[in-house]
């Protein structure tokens, strides 16, 4: 058992040190690429296939989501008398957790895979190989315009879904529940700041960046056959899915903190 333990425990810390040293090259290659209209070239499909393939599953997905929201905290509010504060809510549960963690996940399940299975196809046909052969980086040439299609789209899906989820939100208040229009977005406009819509802005493209890279390092790591790459998939998605959600509690603990610092305790009614 500690034999297993053991090898299971350096295989981990191995891995991350591979994901470390893959991230920092693709990070080296980055920068310059910034400048390259040939880097913006290669990466303009990818912006097609991470943007409009999944933005009509974020846009029901968020939809759904405000409609539960709303359903839900209704009759809570209604005990407590702020039943028309209930736009507050569901927004607010929108912009700064639901909304990027949702479009994360969505991109993470949607692209995250594909982008898994196409390097890894390419890998196991020995494409990556050939292009080194040539003289070419592959992580120049495949992994930084995935990496930018994921970390500039997904803040624009977060914004689709937390626009979605607020008007399912508006449409369960003012059209099921009777509360005046103007009301619920009044208080939308007052509780919502700018430090909230910040907050879940820096999380989606914390959530875009890290979800690339896995799902990337995953394609350029798989074994070899059609189930290296089909498991290179699934652990791409389940990584990526934990990474999110670890990333959420620690931002959202660190920027908690930080606005009660700077601007104290603010009450939403």
């Amino acid at each position: 058992m500690l034999t297993a333990i053991g090898s299971k425990t350096v295989a981990s810390v191995a891995a991350l040190g591979q994901w470390g040293v893959f991230s920092w090259q693709m990070l080296r290659w980055l920068l310059p690429g910034l400048v390259q209209w040939r880097t913006w070239v290669r990466a303009m499909p990818l912006f097609f296939e991470v943007g409009n393939r999944t933005l009509p599953v974020i846009m029901i997905t968020g939809t759904f989501v405000g409609l539960v929201l709303a359903v839900q905290s209704y009759d809570q509010l209604r005990a407590a008398g702020f039943e028309d504060r209930m736009g507050v809510l569901v927004t607010l549960s929108l912009v700064q957790e639901l909304g990027p963690v949702l479009a994360g996940v969505m991109v993470a399940g949607r692209v995250g895979g594909a982008l898994t299975a196409e390097l890894g196809t390419m890998r196991v046909t020995e494409q990556i190989g050939a292009l080194r052969a040539m003289g070419a980086d592959p992580i120049r040439q495949l992994v930084v315009p995935r990496f930018l299609a994921c970390l500039l789209l997904t803040p624009l899906l977060t914004f689709f879904c937390d626009m979605c989820g607020s008007l399912a939100g508006w449409f369960v208040a003012v059209m099921l529940k009777g509360i005046p229009s103007t009301q619920y977005w009044y208080y939308i406009a007052y509780a919502i700041e700018t430090w909230d819509v910040m907050v879940g802005f820096v999380k989606s493209v914390m959530f875009g960046g890290a979800l690339a890279l896995i799902a990337c390092y995953k394609g350029f790591h798989c074994r070899a056959g059609a189930e290296g790459v089909g498991r290179a998939c699934t652990e791409s998605f389940v990584f990526s899915f934990i990474v999110i959600l670890i990333t959420d509690f620690f931002v959202g603990t660190f920027f908690s903190g930080l606005f009660r610092s700077i601007y104290g305790f603010k009450s939403l009614v």
